[in-house]
């Protein structure tokens, strides 16, 4: 069977490369997949000072962590019609934003990245996230709300 050339998605970025990208591109956009319950708790990215917000979008509903069958729909509703447009998906530690970056683009999105580490990171030795990698660790803008 021949092996498939079939791109999942546009690729992993860490927080740092991906800081980068939305910096120097007007139209990038940030969506967080994680649910209400870490938003409220963990934190958010803070993308005030670039003048654009940080779309938050629900991979999976809480508490039940269903997937959430309007996530296409509010992605398309937040982002715009613009297909070529970079969405950088963020969740805690890159997992659910790497599945959302694949459904991006399966829904014809060419710039659909992962950000891998999210915004927590890697549990470190001591069981603790937030310190290896990830939107926190790499010392980014975030806020508590």
């Amino acid at each position: 069977m021949p092996h498939s050339s079939v791109i999942e998605y546009a690729g992993d970025l860490t927080a740092q490369e991906a800081w980068e990208l939305l910096t120097r591109t007007e139209a990038a956009q940030l969506v967080d997949v994680r649910t209400t319950a870490e938003w409220s708790f963990v934190g958010l990215p803070d993308l005030s000072t670039l003048g654009r917000p940080v779309h938050c979008i629900a991979w999976q509903n809480f508490p039940t962590m269903a997937p959430n069958p309007d996530f296409l729909d509010d992605v398309a509703a937040a982002i715009g019609p613009d297909q070529d447009v970079p969405v950088l998906f963020l969740c805690r530690s890159g997992a659910r934003s790497r599945a959302a970056a694949i459904a991006l683009t399966q829904a014809g999105y060419k710039k659909a990245f992962n950000i891998a580490g999210g915004f927590e990171g890697d549990i470190d030795p001591s069981r603790h996230r937030g310190k290896i990698n990830g939107w926190k660790a790499q010392d980014l803008p975030w806020t508590q709300t």
